[in-house]
């Protein structure tokens, strides 16, 4: 047994086999299996002939094994397992039992691999009958076959420079226009907003963003902006949140009017709001 020399071909085996060997009958095959037994454990790994005997079932079933892809000497393993089984060595026919047998062993192993589960579990043919053999993501040609789920559109994930980015976008654009006209510089005024924006949508109301952006130090510094224009900046876009400017415009915020709809326009003949941001000028001669 523990000699795993490989298969000779079928025709050599069987002459050889039939010359010198009487196991390869039902009854010499019975004998031999009875005899192992009534001699113990370890008969099958000390005697020659039980030694035969599996070097004759691996080439017996070599055919059997490359029909579902396994070793040959794994099949034979097959066939040893069932050849110690007390049914084997009483049956009838105990090569028809083995065969049957191993035949079975091999499309259970087989589907064992495929559905990536135990041989156990494989052989409860009802519980896996309605399963198919698992299959790779990356072994589909087209996954949007598979479920309309992983389709995806380039375009809308990736858009083209120059494109609209939607509503927010355009809104942005229109606080950078109106600093802008009081004499901000353009892209000082685009670095804020788009911080402003950006700590906006982490952040669970506007009051909170104020209260935390208020608090940055660090951004100012980078921005080369005042203390004192980085606050009004805040409360311009984001609103004035004292309990005396609940529900009015200077409340609401510029970013807020816009996206509820008020026109540009309004904004920029609003003399109170345009005040209020050439108040917060950062002063020209402070370089960034």
């Amino acid at each position: 047994m523990t000699e795993h020399t490989p298969p000779v071909s079928d025709d050599a085996a069987g002459s050889a086999g039939s010359a010198s060997h009487g196991f390869e009958s039902p009854e010499g095959l019975r004998a031999l299996l009875i005899r192992l037994h009534e001699a113990g454990p370890g008969a099958w790994q000390d005697d020659r002939e039980a030694a035969e005997l599996m070097r004759y079932a691996a080439v017996r079933y070599q055919r059997l094994a490359r029909r579902y892809g396994l070793d040959a000497w794994e099949v034979a393993s097959m066939a040893f397992e069932v050849m110690l089984a007390p049914s084997t060595r009483n049956a009838g026919n105990p090569w028809a039992v083995v065969t049957r047998a191993v035949q079975i062993s091999c499309g259970v192993e087989v589907r064992a691999a495929g559905l990536l589960v135990a041989t156990s579990k494989a052989r409860r043919t009802p519980r896996i009958a309605g399963f198919h053999d698992a299959v790779r993501f990356a072994d589909r040609e087209g996954l949007t076959d598979y479920h309309p789920a992983f389709a995806v559109t380039p375009d809308d994930d990736y858009p083209e420079p120059g494109e609209d980015d939607g509503p927010v976008a355009a809104v942005l654009s229109e606080v950078v226009a109106l600093f802008e006209l009081e004499g901000w510089d353009a892209a000082l005024v685009a670095d804020c907003v788009e911080h402003v924006a950006y700590r906006l949508a982490d952040l669970p109301s506007r009051s909170r963003a104020v209260e935390v952006l208020r608090r940055d130090r660090t951004m100012p510094v980078l921005l080369g902006l005042p203390p004192r224009s980085w606050t009004a900046l805040l409360r311009i876009v984001l609103g004035h949140h004292a309990p005396k400017h609940t529900g009015t415009p200077t409340g609401d915020g510029v970013l807020l009017r816009l996206l509820s709809g008020e026109p540009p326009e309004c904004l920029r003949d609003d003399d109170a709001l345009r005040g209020a941001v050439c108040a917060a000028r950062p002063n020209p001669t402070v370089e960034r």
